[in-house]
C-alpha cells in the first residue's frame, strides 16, 4: 500500500500525471484506492487549491468517465447477467457516484483494466492540456458532484475530459468484448455472480450497490427459467415428465421478481427479447 502511494506521489511531483492512471485504475478495482486518494491526492490537492484556488489532483480518481464507458460497453456488447445489469449500474455509477458497481465487470474480465487505464489517462491528459480542475474533492465521484466542484472557467475542460475518457474506455472495452464473445458464450457458467462476490471480498463487507447487482442477476436467472418453461411447453405440447398435464396455449406472461419492481421490469425485458429470439410467437410479456 505504501509503495503504491509513494509511486503516485512521485508521478505527481514529476508532473507525469497521466501515468498515475496505471496505478489508480487497477487500485480502484481492488479497493486499494482509498490510501492513494486520501493519503496522497487529497492532501496535495487541498494544498494546491489553497494556493491557486483549484487542483487537477481531485480529478485523478473521481472522474466517472472510465467506469461509465466500461458499463456502456457491457450494455451493448456484453452477455448474460453482466449485460442485463450494466445499464442500471451505469446510472448508479455516473449519477450516484458509486464507482464500486463497475468493479465486478472488470474483475470478471481483468484485461478490461487496460481500457480503464487508457480512459483514465485520456481524462487526465485532457485536463492538463485544457486546464481542468476542481475547487475541492468531489464526493461522491458522480458527474453531479464533479460539476458542482469544477473551478470557474474549467467547465468545458472537465466535461470534455469525462466524455473523452468514457469514449476511449468504451471503444477499447467494446473491441475486447467483441473479440472474446465466442469464448464467453461457450463458457459453462456466467462469471458475473462470482465477480460480484469477489468485489465484496475485496471490500471486506457487503453493500447496497452489490446487493442491487445481485438482485439484477437473479432477475436474469428467473427470465432464463421462464423461457425454459415456455420452450418445454411448446416442444411437448403439455406432456411433461410424469404423464399428461392439462394445458392450453400460453399467450400472456406476467414477470414478477421478489427483488422489486425494477428487477421485474428488467427481467420482463430480458424474457421478452429471449422469447423473440427463440421464435415463440403470440406471447405477450408484462411485469
Amino acid at each position: 500500500m505504501n509503495v503504491l502511494s509513494a509511486a503516485v506521489n512521485w508521478l505527481v511531483e514529476t508532473n507525469l500525471l497521466p501515468l498515475t492512471s496505471i496505478i489508480i485504475e487497477p487500485a480502484k478495482v481492488l479497493f486499494l484506492n482509498n490510501a492513494i486518494n486520501h493519503g496522497v491526492l487529497t492532501p496535495l490537492g487541498l494544498s494546491e487549491a489553497a494556493e491557486e484556488g483549484s487542483s487537477i489532483l481531485f480529478l485523478l480518481e473521481a472522474n466517472p468517465g472510465p467506469g461509465v464507458g466500461q458499463l456502456l460497453a457491457f450494455t451493448f456488447f456484453g452477455i448474460g447477467a453482466a449485460r442485463a445489469s450494466a445499464p442500471g449500474a451505469a446510472v448508479i455509477q455516473f449519477f450516484g457516484g458509486i464507482h464500486e458497481v463497475y468493479f465486478p465487470f472488470a474483475l470478471m474480465k481483468p484485461v478490461l483494466i487496460v481500457a480503464l487505464i487508457a480512459g483514465g489517462m485520456t481524462g487526465v491528459t485532457t485536463n492538463m492540456l485544457l486546464g481542468g480542475a476542481l475547487r475541492a474533492p468531489a464526493a461522491p465521484g458522480s458527474i453531479i458532484a464533479v460539476i458542482a466542484q469544477t473551478a470557474p472557467g474549467a467547465y468545458v475542460a472537465v466535461i470534455l475530459s469525462v466524455i473523452l475518457s468514457a469514449t476511449v474506455t468504451f471503444v477499447i472495452a467494446a473491441v475486447i468484448l467483441r473479440a472474446t464473445r465466442g469464448r464467453d458464450l461457450a463458457a459453462e457458467a456466467d462469471q458475473f455472480a462470482a465477480a460480484v462476490a469477489q468485489t465484496e471480498a475485496n471490500k471486506g463487507k457487503s453493500s447496497a450497490a452489490m446487493d442491487a447487482l445481485r438482485a439484477e442477476t437473479a432477475g436474469e436467472d428467473e427470465a432464463e427459467d421462464a423461457l425454459d418453461r415456455l420452450e418445454t411447453e411448446a416442444e411437448t405440447a403439455g406432456r411433461l415428465q410424469g404423464g399428461i398435464v392439462p394445458t392450453h396455449p400460453v399467450h400472456n406472461v406476467v414477470f414478477a421478481c421478489d427483488a422489486g419492481m425494477g428487477t421485474s421490469a428488467m427481467g420482463a425485458s430480458v424474457l421478452r427479447n429471449k422469447i423473440k429470439k427463440a421464435g415463440i410467437e403470440d406471447v405477450t410479456v408484462t411485469n
